[in-house]
């Protein structure tokens, strides 16, 4: 049985009043179970999800609602994304899911117009689920696998987190944004060592951001490591479901005015001034103005974190009766069909469209590296929310990450500027009390048990892992440093349309960290002999992706022993039954190289009887490193399986 977060603290933060309403099943000191309202998946990792979904033989889903987004592969260069799409309108037909479909919209975005209920649970196959949380949702990112089964209607399991609040004090001065809230976040609590936290944000500040600028805030919020980011569901929450027509949505939620916290930081936003992530990491933050008269080759605007109607209004208002820099390229990205429609009714398209900006589509785009990737070396300011080595589609590429207004400003002057001294009338915008609505391209559930689902021939089935074996027995076929992202372990852009295959999506497993990889570790599993890496602070950063698990998983790999782990990440690697180790001391790293062998005997036995210390020994060097695995019961028994498949 659970204890009831309330028995401690009667005064409870917001966080704890959402989780303690769904707890089902748990324990504090262990991990909780809590009951899942809404589910979403988009088609980067739908497919795979719904193979999942399909393999536990319900005859529909058991959430209160579930949404099915295709708007990451939209590109559709071969059959292979077409027909993943096909596939997805037929899950979502036959098992009764809301299908989103591809035009439609980021799904961050759609689901905080279209779907968010304030005081549910969310949790998607995304790590930007928790864009919700500017709603007042508990929207947490997870691995398909998840996904998949809280589509089963079982609960969705976590540590109980603890909570940072973020005051917010003051308001903004002229072209600082929240785009700077969220980077100023960054620059105080960084990347690393927030995964058992939620974000919730409160003080007078919270009442001067709209909800699209608290969803900039949360969504950006997965960069830190944290569970989620929480607003408060106020009147401005209420302004916004009413703009959608669903203001029966609303109910207040708010923290109790004696909640405690762990911890707190407050910003002031009357002193904020423009900022930047500079490459290639969300928190290597600084002041644009420290960056002033670098040259820009492209700006790009959109993804789920700024492509809201206000920001593009602001953009389209600042490019009014100006051309593009001759030597920017301008890009567009509306975050949904909805901002189109509705910055197309009230004249900024045609602003944008006169001043040389080229609209794409309503998706994901080149925040992923599927198209508009920067030249070779080229300097890209985006609004998008992340900016590793890479992910552009260009590996020599420097990606800044910045507000929109300080993006536009820089696709008229052709380099970094601060917006406050441009000489450019700081625009008003005023967003409308009704957006028009149409939903015209979102196909409502129908669960029809008769409907034939088609695959084609990239869908294969999910892959399955032996039970753990008596002693991992191997060599340490990769070694790699800090801050190793899903993007360095599964790449992205023209990669993606292979996640459906995961015997054709393997063979890319790091291939931009160590293109030898694949054969070196395909070469072991074929002589039955364990892959193991070695990382070192904050592996698996970054997308939620599961694939960064399921494909090591199929080739050979047993083991990650790390100096730190991110929580999604860590969460799919023992979903598919690899272990994550971490060093109890920090030091052994630099005792481990690449080619090393090693062992460490008896670990079947030892995660049965719930040892939490494990003696690993480098046969290569003759030396012992003792490492730590902090595991419930349940995950132990996923392990010992094999994975969660197993267990099922």
């Amino acid at each position: 049985m659970f204890h009831s977060y309330a028995i401690r603290d009667m005064e409870k933060t917001l966080a704890a009043k959402i989780l303690d309403s769904h707890i089902v099943v748990g324990d504090l000191q262990d991990e909780i179970g809590i009951k899942i309202d809404q589910t979403l998946t988009q088609d980067a990792t739908g497919t795979m999800a719904y193979l999942q979904f399909e393999a536990m033989g319900l005859p529909g889903v058991q959430t209160q609602l579930s949404v099915s987004y295709i708007d990451h592969n939209t590109t559709q260069i071969g059959f292979e994304n077409a027909d993943d799409h096909r596939y997805l309108q037929g899950v979502a037909r036959k098992y009764g899911i809301y299908l989103s479909r591809a035009g439609n919209g980021i799904c961050h975005q759609v689901h905080l117009e279209r779907f968010g209920v304030p005081g549910m649970t969310l949790i998607g196959s995304d790590s930007h689920t928790p864009t919700a949380g500017a709603i007042g949702m508990l929207a947490i990112g997870a691995g398909g696998l998840d996904v998949a089964l809280a589509l089963a209607g079982k609960p969705f399991f976590l540590r109980y987190p603890l909570v940072l609040k973020v005051n917010l004090i003051g308001r903004f001065s002229r072209w600082v944004s929240a785009k700077d809230v969220i980077l100023k976040v960054l620059d105080t609590i960084t990347t690393k060592g927030n995964s058992g936290y939620v974000l919730e944000y409160g003080g007078d500040g919270v009442k001067t951001l709209s909800v699209p600028e608290r969803a900039t805030i949360a969504n950006m919020g997965a960069e830190t490591g944290a569970l989620t980011s929480l607003f408060p569901c106020d009147e401005e929450t209420r302004f916004f479901l009413r703009s959608q027509g669903r203001e029966s949505a609303w109910r207040e939620l708010v923290a109790d005015s004696g909640a405690v916290y762990d911890k707190e930081i407050t910003i002031d936003l009357s002193l904020l001034e423009p900022m930047v992530a500079k490459p290639h990491s969300p928190d290597n933050t600084a002041t644009i103005k420290s960056i002033a008269g670098l040259m820009v080759n492209q700006v790009c605007i959109g993804s789920c974190t700024n492509s809201s109607y206000k920001d593009l209004a602001m953009v389209a208002k600042i490019m009014e009766g100006r051309s593009v820099h001759p030597n920017v390229d301008f890009i567009i990205a509306p975050g949904s069909r909805q901002v189109l429609l509705n910055i197309e009714n009230d004249g900024y398209l045609a602003l944008l469209l006169r001043s040389g900006a080229r609209i794409m589509e309503n998706a994901c785009g080149f925040c992923i590296g599927n198209g508009c990737s920067p030249p070779s070396r080229g300097v890209s300011l985006r609004t998008s929310n992340r900016n590793f080595l890479g992910r552009s589609g260009t590996k020599d590429a420097e990606v800044f990450l910045v507000s929109p207004e300080t993006a536009a400003v820089a696709a008229l002057c052709g380099c970094v500027c601060d917006p406050r001294e441009a000489g450019i009338v700081y625009p008003a915008i005023e967003v409308p009390s009704r957006f028009i609505v149409d939903d015209s391209m979102v196909i409502p559930p129908l669960a029809d048990p008769s409907t034939v689902i088609v695959r084609g021939p990239n869908i294969g089935e999910p892959p399955h892992n032996d039970p753990l074996p008596a002693d991992i027995v191997g060599v340490v076929t990769l070694k790699v440093g800090d801050k190793i992202t899903t993007d360095h372990i599964m790449p992205a852009g023209d990669k993606m349309k292979y996640r459906s295959n995961i015997i054709k999506y393997a063979e890319f497993v790091f291939q931009g960290v160590d293109p030898t990889f694949f054969q070196r570790a395909y070469k072991n599993k074929q002589e039955n002999e364990h892959n193991i890496v070695i990382a070192g602070l904050s592996y698996g950063q970054g997308s939620s992706r599961e694939h960064a698990a399921i494909c090591p998983m199929f080739l050979g790999v047993k083991a990650v022993i790390a100096k730190s782990f991110e929580r999604i990440h860590a969460a799919n690697l023992i979903n598919f039954g690899i272990i994550p180790f971490t060093f109890a001391d920090h030091a052994d790293y630099e005792r481990i190289e690449q080619g090393d062998s090693l062992r460490i005997a008896c670990i079947r036995v030892a995660m049965a009887t719930g040892d939490e210390n494990f003696i690993l020994k480098n046969e290569t060097r003759g030396t012992q490193i003792m490492l730590q695995g902090f595991f419930s019961q349940r995950q132990r028994n996923a392990i010992i399986a094999g994975g969660i498949a197993n267990v099922l």
